[in-house]
Formats: C-alpha cells, sequence, structure tokens
C-alpha cells in the first residue's frame, strides 16, 4: 500500500465497508454500529486479506471521540434529567457500583489485578444512548414516562463516565508510582483546573459563543455557520487539553452543552450533524481495528462471564433498583432491557485505559468482545421484557 495514502485508502475502504456491514446489521435488526465495528475488524490487523494503516485508527478515534461528545453536549437535557432525578439519579449510581462491582470480582477470578478488575467492570457497567434511542424509537416509548427514565437514567451514566475521563489518568499514574497515597494532591489540582475551565465557559462562553454563532448565522451562509460550530467545538476541546489539563472529551462534552442552551442550538446540533454522524462511524471502525476477534475463541469462558455480567447483571439491578423506588413492573423489565447492553464509553474507557497501561491488550479485547455482543442481543432482551409483563402473562 502506498504510504503517502494511507489515510484516503483508510477512509474510502472504512466508509465502504461500514455503509454495507451496517446495512446488513440495519436489516437483520441491529444496530449499525455492530456492523461499523466489523468493518474495522475486516481491515484490521488480525484477520487475513487488506490492512489498513493501524497507526492513523487512534487518530481517527480521538476526533470521533471529540465529535461524539460534543454531540452529547448538544443533546443534553438538564429538564429531562431534572424530571426523573429522584429514581434516575440514585438508580444509575447503583448500577453502576453493581456492575463495576460483578466485574471487578470476575476480573479477580481470572487472575487480573485489583486496578485492571475495577475498570473491566466500570467500563461495561455504562449502556448505549445510541442504541437505546433507536430501541425506545422503534417502539415509539422516547417520550413516554418509562422513555425518559430510562434515557435520564443514561443521561446519569454519561455524566458519570464523563468525570472518569478527566480522573482515570491520575489514578493510572498515581497506581502506576507505587499507591493511591499521593493521589489527593494531583487529583486536586486537576479537578481545580477542571473547574477553573467548566467556570471559564459558564461565566465567558454562554456570553459571548452564542452571540457569535448569531454573527456568523447573519452571514446567511450554510457553510461557514456549520463550520464555524466544528471550529467552536475543536477549538474549545483543544483548549480543555491544552490549558486546563483536562481531556478533549470534556471540552467537547461542555462546548456542545454552551451551545445547547443557545438560541441557535437546534440548528446547530442540526447543521453538525452529518460530520459528526461521519466521524462516529470512523471511531468504530477504529475501534473494530484495534479488536482481535481471537479472544472469541481463546476465550470463550471468559466473554461469556463477561457478557452475563453486561446482559443480565444489569438488568438484575435496574430490576431491583427500579422495584426498591416503588416502579410498576413493566417500567422496571424495560428499564432492565435498556441498561442490557454497553456501548460508546465503554470503547472509549477501554482504549484509554490500554493507553494508560492500566488494561492489557487481552482484557480490552474481552471488554469489546461483550460490549459488541451485547448490542447484538439487547434487541432480544426487549422482547423478553415484552413477554414477561403482565399483560403478556395474562394472555399467553
Amino acid at each position: 500500500m502506498d504510504e503517502g495514502h494511507s489515510l484516503i485508502t483508510l477512509l474510502v475502504t472504512g466508509f465502504v465497508l461500514a455503509f454495507v456491514l451496517g446495512l446488513v446489521a440495519n436489516r437483520l435488526r441491529l444496530a449499525p454500529l455492530v456492523g461499523y465495528i466489523l468493518a474495522g475488524v475486516v481491515v484490521g490487523p488480525f484477520t487475513p486479506g487488506f490492512v489498513a494503516d493501524v497507526h492513523l485508527a487512534p487518530q481517527l478515534a480521538e476526533i470521533g471521540v471529540i465529535l461524539l461528545m460534543f454531540g452529547v453536549g448538544l443533546h443534553f437535557s438538564p429538564k429531562d434529567l431534572l424530571a426523573v432525578r429522584t429514581v434516575a439519579l440514585p438508580g444509575a449510581i447503583s448500577q453502576i457500583a453493581a456492575a463495576t462491582g460483578l466485574g471487578w470480582l470476575l476480573g479477580l477470578g481470572f487472575g487480573l489485578d485489583h486496578a485492571e478488575a475495577l475498570l473491566m467492570g466500570f467500563s461495561v457497567s455504562v449502556a448505549s444512548t445510541v442504541v437505546l434511542i433507536r430501541a425506545l424509537d422503534e417502539r415509539q416509548q422516547v417520550r413516554s414516562p418509562t422513555g425518559r427514565l430510562a434515557v435520564g437514567w443514561l443521561i446519569v451514566e454519561d455524566l458519570v463516565m464523563v468525570l472518569a475521563l478527566v480522573l482515570l489518568p491520575i489514578v493510572a499514574a498515581a497506581e502506576g508510582d507505587g499507591g493511591l497515597a499521593g493521589l489527593l494532591v494531583p487529583a486536586g489540582a486537576v479537578l481545580l483546573k477542571v473547574a477553573a475551565f467548566v467556570l471559564l465557559m459558564a461565566v465567558v462562553g454562554t456570553r459571548v459563543l452564542p452571540g457569535a454563532l448569531i454573527l456568523i448565522a447573519h452571514e446567511r451562509s450554510r457553510e461557514l455557520f456549520t463550520l464555524g460550530v466544528l471550529a467552536i467545538a475543536m477549538g474549545i476541546a483543544w483548549l480543555a487539553y491544552a490549558v486546563f489539563a483536562a481531556s478533549f472529551a470534556l471540552g467537547a462534552f461542555v462546548a456542545g452543552l454552551v451551545l445547547a442552551a443557545s438560541p441557535l442550538g437546534h440548528s446547530a446540533a442540526e447543521r453538525s450533524l452529518p460530520l459528526r454522524d461521519a466521524f462516529s462511524v470512523l471511531f468504530f471502525v477504529s475501534v473494530g481495528m484495534l479488536f482481535d476477534p481471537g479472544i472469541l475463541i481463546e476465550r470463550p469462558v471468559a466473554v461469556i462471564c463477561l457478557l452475563g455480567i453486561v446482559v443480565f447483571g444489569k438488568a438484575v439491578a435496574a430490576l431491583l433498583i427500579t422495584w426498591a423506588f416503588r416502579q410498576d413492573w413493566r417500567t422496571g423489565l424495560i428499564v432492565a432491557a435498556s441498561l442490557a447492553q454497553a456501548g460508546e464509553f465503554t470503547f472509549i474507557l477501554a482504549g484509554l485505559g490500554t493507553s494508560l497501561g492500566v488494561l492489557s491488550t487481552g482484557t480490552h479485547d474481552l471488554v469489546l468482545a461483550a460490549a459488541l455482543l451485547s448490542i447484538a442481543i439487547n434487541p432480544f432482551m426487549f422482547k423478553l421484557a415484552d413477554r414477561l409483563t403482565p399483560a403478556a402473562i395474562a394472555s399467553a
């Protein structure tokens, strides 16, 4: 392969294969991102045939993470979260703790150290908002009380994961230095910088950026408006990373929050959507390129055990939590089915954990295998939830 055109070759093969396999996945009633990840597996170094430039994958994944997080911020709804906060907030935190604890115990059983086992469990404790919204939309339940609870629950999970992206490098560095005794000082320093960044965006960003968008809109150029939105997203992400020692992901998320609250927030979300979709596809292709499918043959028991935590452990935890908060049986089943999968943050955390040396390559592949299989299985979990509802049981 011509090294001078490796990026073009990767983009062409990635987009074409992602489209074909994403279409196949969609026809099979699976989330298209399953097809996107498989496209990456096909052009990755662990399968025969053409191999794309693997060195480009992490960079494309980073851009994909920035735009994914920008989209999360644009669609974050404080109003929806506040409406279900009494159940979603404690419920999400309890469910994350339960899944992390189960993963930690499983990891210790596999001989992992405490840090790696905890991160393995934590990585699979969060569900995919993209997969959830698609499932609820197909069932016309996005705006139902149950749908709002499930979405609010995942919003809390997303917020926890955003915080984790900030703290994980600090914890990894402290662990590498021989313990967590010196964690408080560096963690406090970084959190102060992050707080300064968030305060700057809350005070200055909310006043400057909406006005800047309005000025750009007055130019009456769709191209300039779209470019302006992306420049703001990428620029703030870089500012967070280079000046405030935060992550690109946090910067992009905050940029999305600020623009979402502006009068032109809806237009910003709409205009940036095509590029966000394109790079999110490349993100999942990049994830697939770094995934060794041989883990399914080499460690099938480990994959099945971790998959059991994702699909059944999280579902049972959600059922118990919703029952404790006096939700009805049907609501508990739908929330349980919604959480019985892993998604974008799973891939982001697994990749970050590997780059920091916390997760081994084998554990990284194990997490990805369980996440991918859980997304494929998720539609059947909703069907199972329907069959277990009182109305379905009574008519049986």
